[in-house]
């Protein structure tokens, strides 16, 4: 194990980001020279603190099995090729996870209980830049092919990790992508500022370089590309679109310009970001410059619409959240090692905006143009299972651009979902029985579309999965792992 006292002698530490007044004035990431740079002065010492429990927890903290105190000890022990190798055995993209992943295995580690838990988020994100500037990693093509194929729906990290696990045990696979960039979300829902896009593309030269084709541009389901003939092209398809229609808000005034979902605003200021045109038709950008900024949804996309408008020089930004505000500490009825809703600082909190909780949008309010020019909101209380609004409390605020951040309700049923004919189950998303098969025979579902809105480190734990239930239907067997099945849960009350 690592320093068998480590814990004792070292409290909880991770890096320090560029100032403020830097940072905001650019894209790039927040920290000096990338997380897992600024990450290396301190990173041994953090990763002493593991105490290789006998039931590690952070195991069941996070679905894609990571082996967490093994490469927590080859990172104390200055071996970090040995790390990497342990890392890359669970998680084929430790780049993502590292700088994206909320760190479940952190509120499951057991050193959590009573004091703060080990860095492990930071511990990976430093291995896995350390591994790719130190030339660890490497292209894994296969020994040999097996003749059969695989076309893979969706290019976010489930369809990437089904991608390159199926890829490396041999079938010949195409990964289709219907913006005109490969990697989904990643591409283009994820800001720059917290992950450079060349971390994305360098890992897809790796998988070119294996054998993956990558196909961006196709919808599949539009023009000569239907179902049917996707289904005789290709011995197994993989549905890995996701979950992307977006949750609305249906109140007085939603018709107002201004108001837009966060993936239509997210994208092209993204785009923008790395010198690309902002939007493909030449349409005018959404931007918050000059804006009165207000953002519905207090998650993880909220914050990044926040960043954004931050760095497009939004006069204001409030940001609202119909939950009260969350204690600063472990609630008494959300133990450990479960995953806590707590007070969350991010990059972007720290940047600028106000965070308003407890609070219902009741009507946007529009100007003589027909541009939303305010948001009448209204304070409420859970009181018996259900939100009370509070008598008085009505009040506008200024509003020039509305973001819905708010989630996701499910894949896109129009074109491919309807065309293949694919069962769906309670929620609308595509079900699938234990090995992630749908109802047509050859048609795997893996990640959101199938399992729902989640986090990153469940869609390449089920695209993992699915890619060996996929090798198993190809061949008859198959030695690839299946980190989680589509019912297990994450850990929650």
């Amino acid at each position: 194990m690592a320093d068998p006292k480590g814990f004792l002698k070292e409290g909880r530490e991770v890096a320090t980001r560029r100032p403020v007044d830097e940072r905001v004035k650019d894209w790039d990431e927040v920290y000096p020279g990338g997380v897992g740079r600024a990450l290396l002065p301190i990173i041994s010492k953090q990763a002493s603190r593991c105490m290789d429990c006998g039931i590690p927890f952070c195991h069941q903290g996070c679905p894609l099995g990571n082996i967490i105190p093994e490469w927590n000890d080859l990172v104390w022990r200055d071996d970090w090729e040995g790390a990497i190798e342990r890392l890359h055995a669970t998680n084929n993209f430790p780049e993502f996870t590292g700088r994206l992943c909320p760190a479940p295995c952190e509120t499951a580690c057991v050193l959590g209980i009573n004091q703060d838990p080990v860095t492990i988020k930071n511990v990976e994100v430093s291995i896995i830049d350390k591994a790719w500037e130190s030339g660890f990693v490497r292209p894994q093509p296969p020994e040999w092919l097996s003749g059969r194929t695989v076309a893979v729906v969706g290019s976010g990290p489930a369809g990437l990790a089904a991608a390159q696990q199926l890829t490396r045990a041999g079938h010949t696979v195409a990964v289709y992508e219907r913006a005109d960039k490969v990697g989904g979300l990643l591409r283009y829902g994820i800001p720059e500022f917290k992950m450079e896009k060349k971390h994305l593309d360098r890992r897809l030269e790796q998988m070119r370089r294996e054998g993956t084709v990558f196909r961006a541009g196709v919808n599949v389901g539009e023009g000569d590309l239907t179902a049917e003939r996707l289904r005789e092209r290709y011995d197994a398809v993989v549905l890995a679109m996701g979950s992307t229609i977006p949750r609305d808000l249906d109140v007085p005034g939603r018709e107002l310009a201004g108001i837009h979902q966060a993936m239509e605003f997210l994208p092209q200021a993204n785009r923008a970001a790395v010198g690309d045109p902002a939007t493909v038709d030449g349409s005018e950008q959404i931007t918050a410059a000059g804006k009165h900024v207000v953002i519905i949804g207090g998650g993880d996309t909220g914050a990044d619409c926040l960043g954004t408008s931050t760095r497009h020089g939004a006069v204001s930004i409030t940001q609202l959240e119909i939950m009260p505000e969350p204690p600063q500490s472990r609630p008494a009825g959300q133990p450990w090692p479960t995953y806590p809703m707590t007070f969350r600082v991010s990059s972007a909190h720290e940047e600028a905006g106000e965070r308003v909780y407890a609070v219902s949008t009741k009507e946007f309010i529009g100007d003589d143009q027909g541009n939303v020019r305010a948001l009448k909101l209204v304070d409420v209380v859970f009181e018996g299972g259900r939100l009370t609004e509070i008598e008085g409390s009505e009040r506008e605020i200024p509003a020039d651009l509305v973001l819905f951040a708010m989630g996701f309700v499910g894949p896109e049923k129009d074109g491919l979902v309807d065309q293949l004919g694919v069962e769906l189950d309670e929620r609308g998303n595509v079900a699938r029985d234990g090995s992630y098969a749908s109802s047509v025979p050859g048609v795997f579902v893996a990640g959101d579309a199938g399992r729902g809105q989640s986090l990153i480190v469940w869609a390449i734990a089920e695209g993992r999965a699915a890619a060996a239930n996929v090798d198993r239907f190809l061949t008859g067997s198959t030695t690839l792992p299946t980190p989680v099945k589509p019912t297990d849960r994450p850990l929650v009350v």
